[in-house]
């Protein structure tokens, strides 16, 4: 039986891999620990096979926040975490950090793009993982995971928002962009066997297919029962605006290269179409 630690409680995907796990029956042992409480230090880590830190001040307005903060939560607290760790014997720990490392300027990220971050967020994820980097030896080993846009039931995000305007808009632009996204299930099976496999390294879990935009919301307002029609009569204005960060997000290209996301496993569950039919459901 593998012994996991969440730490980071009441996260998206700390709680979603918990109840992964446990449908296991008996594979896996999961706990969750709260960061918040500074009594965490004092937390017997000796038990655990792995460790699976979430616990992170996400994407909010930066003008409101000071990078301390970001720098605080972002970068010290997994350090020091992995530090009692690697001295309490855990022999994994995994850091979930983000395409953010790479700034907004990337489109197709490679093994040979540089890390570029643009944003405290972004900056106090790459710092954390220097730093993690810097503990690693043959008994300690660190998994750092740079997912996409991850998206699934419940969760918070841009998959969100571009679902409320999908209900909206029977008539949506036809861009062939691409942007590289993870289903939550997706996400959990790569980090479960990521445990099993005892994985280390800098990886990079993305869905089998790309998304593009305007068939991402077709294919939600198909699971809804609606009809679109794709049309290309924006486009020139929409390109027009390529620059504006919202536009960017929307119909920007934003991809891992598929060959930097292949595995000894198959992590994919779930397909493409399944996964926005679940992420629907009410």
């Amino acid at each position: 039986m593998k012994k996991i630690l969440i730490t980071g409680a009441n996260s998206y995907i700390g709680q979603s891999l918990e109840n992964w796990l446990e449908k296991s029956q008996g594979d896996y042992q999961v706990d969750t620990l709260d960061m918040i409480n500074p009594a965490w230090k004092e937390y017997d880590f000796s038990p655990y096979d792995s460790i699976f830190h979430v616990a992170a001040i996400v994407h909010k307005n930066e003008k409101n926040l000071n990078q301390d903060l970001y720098d605080k939560v972002n970068r010290d607290l997994p350090i020091e975490l992995a530090s009692l760790a690697k001295q309490a014997g855990v022999k994994q720990f995994i850091f979930l950090s983000s395409m953010s490392v790479y700034g907004n300027e990337e489109e197709n990220i490679t093994n040979n793009t540089a890390t570029k971050p643009s944003t405290y967020y972004g900056k106090s994820k790459l710092a954390a993982e220097v730093g993690l980097k810097a503990l690693v030896n043959e008994n300690f080993h660190v998994l750092v995971l740079r997912p996409p846009m991850v998206y699934g039931p419940n969760a918070k995000g841009n998959y969100t928002r571009l679902s409320k305007l999908s209900s909206m808009t029977p008539i949506f632009p036809k861009i062939d962009n691409k942007r590289s996204m993870i289903f939550i299930d997706n996400l959990l099976e790569f980090v479960r066997l990521a445990i099993v496999n005892d994985l280390s390294g800098i990886h990079f879990p993305q869905n089998k297919e790309y998304v593009t935009t305007s068939q991402l919301v077709k294919t939600i307002r198909s699971v809804n029962g609606k009809q679109t029609v794709l049309t290309p009569l924006f486009n020139p204005i929409i390109k027009e605006m390529f620059g504006v960060s919202q536009i960017n997000k929307l119909f920007g290209d934003l991809m891992y290269d598929q060959s930097i996301s292949q595995e000894s496993f198959d992590y994919n569950v779930v397909s493409f179409q399944d996964s926005v039919g679940k992420s629907e459901a009410k």
